[in-house]
């Protein structure tokens, strides 16, 4: 619980807010520039600024073994556990997900039946009454080793359930599971939510909190500490959320380089528990909040002959508007929050401009009314702009088939992970200082196993070479720069002008939308003490409409 001190914090922060919403807009800027401390885009382009590894702090701890009473299974079969939220479409609608049964982990297995047990949210209005019952989906999935050694997985009964009719901003009392099984546990203990509130350029969620690449180590519990501090109403997950496939498939000890620990393994193996152990810290957040999730490469998690098979625990354990957004598919899809409209895109699937994602995202953005949603924020799990060496220019090929499409429809912020720090970038387009760009924030520091990343490609001796770097999927299109300071070279020789800030600390986001110009974007470091003055970074994000209009014609990234 936090203290008195930081919830009058909150409060304080939170009528400034409200005051501040009620400006109008000249106003406002004048009090941000003036009065209120925070630098504003409008500022900008900002001098690039590197805040300096603290090398008092560890670059990574280990994982929290699944016997932390945290992670351990509290929940008796048939009872629900790892209960879990996910917004729809729009707030009228809301998923609830949670997992009955218990896995198991062995030679030869048999795969418990979906069939056998309901999918039930009874919910209502008021504490104690649910007299509305929706029904769901179950599903059981495998991850399958075909070497002799390794051990197979299969998982408890995964549900899935949407909530209909609902009305926004409004809170919510629910139980999921099975009412047949009562009286011996068959519902959940009762549990409650907020809806987001309806799409309208006046009505905002009150905090976003965006984290990537979190794992479960020491440094990932403070996170997920620190994040639930700041009372999110929505959380934003940008990829790699278990990093269960640091392990081998019989357990034991999670490593920061599988390859390096081990060499010999015939395939990349993973620990599926640690799936179920994440699911069990996460849920006294997520069963009250929504999360939304999306891909990284942690996911893929090959299995079969060959690894033919990818991505069975991340289709299976999330619920995401795949359907509801026209995409069809859990791997690029799209919501409402407010005047707030959310897309989340794939790096692990084509995103070729001949491909299906490129045209779901064209014709999603061209539905955008920026009338009622005057905020676009798009999220993927690798990052397009990023001045550190791990994962330079690794999605470039991405950049070049996408950037203009983002360009053209004035999209507002991207958030991206991958690399393990935190960097915010001048607005940005095609290398190039643009005052209409978006502007892209990496988020990778949730704390996982594989420590954080300090070397930047611009120090001396750490630029990669142009082979280094390959994703996990799609072609290499690293390439040298033909104009401007860096001009006929792989890297810069100091920090890009396009990169404002950066530095190597775990921690989270949280994003404020004001009103329809105005967000304040805030970046919280683990070390940090809980206080409304201790942040790693702050800025408001303003929009300009009426200077960076929408564009009628396909603006393309030029392979440089």
């Amino acid at each position: 619980m936090a203290d008195s001190s930081t919830n009058a914090g909150h409060r304080h922060h939170h009528c400034l807010l409200l005051l501040l919403l009620l400006l109008p807009r000249h106003q406002l800027a004048s009090h941000l520039v003036d009065g209120g401390g925070i630098p504003t885009t409008l500022d900008g382009p900002f001098t690039p600024a590197t805040r300096a590894f603290d090398r008092s702090l560890r670059q990574g701890s280990a994982d929290v073994p699944l016997s932390d009473p945290r992670l351990a299974p509290r929940a008796r079969p048939p009872s629900p556990e790892q209960i879990s939220l996910a917004a729809s479409a729009n707030p009228t609608s809301l998923w609830v997900s949670w997992v009955t049964g218990r896995a198991q982990v062995g030679s030869h297995l048999t795969p418990l039946d979906p069939t056998a047990v309901r999918s039930e949210v009874w919910y209502g209005e008021r504490a104690g009454h649910h007299p509305r019952v929706a029904t769901g989906s179950a599903e059981v999935y495998s991850q399958l080793y075909p070497y002799p050694g390794l051990l197979n997985y299969t998982s408890g009964v995964i549900h899935h359930v949407r909530l209909v009719n609902l009305t926004p901003s409004t809170r919510y009392y629910y139980r999921c599971g099975d009412s047949s099984l009562l009286p011996e546990g068959g519902l959940s203990d009762e549990r409650s939510f907020r809806t987001l509130p309806a799409p309208a350029p006046g009505a905002y969620p009150r905090r976003v909190a965006v984290v990537g690449d979190l794992g479960l180590t020491g440094n990932s519990t403070s996170t997920v500490d620190h994040l639930a501090r700041n009372h999110p109403s929505l959380i934003l997950m940008v990829g790699d959320m278990t990093y269960a496939n640091q392990y081998l498939t019989t357990g034991g000890a999670g490593v920061p380089c599988f390859s390096c620990s081990f060499p010999d393994a015939p395939i990349r193996e993973s620990y599926q528990p640690r799936w179920d152990g994440w699911g069990r810290f996460m849920e006294p957040l997520t069963s009250r909040v929504p999360m939304m999730v999306i891909e990284g490469n942690h996911e893929i998690e090959p299995q079969g002959h060959g690894g033919a098979v990818t991505f069975a625990s991340y289709l299976a354990r999330f619920a995401v508007p795949a359907e509801e957004s026209g995409s069809g598919t859990k791997f690029y899809y799209s919501f409402d929050a407010g005047g707030i409209h959310f897309i989340m895109l794939g790096a692990y699937v084509d995103y070729n401009r001949t491909g299906p994602q490129y045209s779901w995202l064209e014709k999603d953005l061209q539905r955008v009314d920026r009338g009622v949603t005057p905020w676009v924020v798009v999220s993927w799990h690798s990052p397009w702009y990023n001045s550190y060496a791990s994962h330079y220019q690794e999605f470039e090929c991405m950049r070049q088939q996408m950037e203009g499409l983002l360009y053209q429809h004035g999209v507002d912020i991207v958030f991206s992970g991958h690399v393990h720090a935190y960097e915010r970038m001048n607005r940005v387009f095609n290398y190039t200082l643009d005052t209409c760009g978006p502007v892209y924030i990496t988020i990778g520091d949730g704390g996982n196993i594989e420590k954080i990343d300090i070397d930047h490609a611009d120090d001396p001796g750490k630029c990669p070479s142009p082979g280094d770097n390959a994703p996990e999927f799609g072609g290499v299109c690293h390439l040298n720069f033909t104009s401007g300071p860096a001009k006929g070279r792989f890297c810069w020789e100091r920090q890009p002008e396009w990169s404002a800030f950066r530095e190597s600390s775990f921690g989270h986001g949280i994003l404020e939308v004001v009103n329809s110009t105005y967000a304040l974007w805030t970046w919280h470091r683990n070390q940090d003490t809980y206080g409304q003055d201790s942040v790693g970074d702050q800025i408001y994000i303003v929009r300009q409409p009426k200077e960076c209009l929408i564009q009628s014609t396909r603006v393309t990234s030029p392979e440089w």
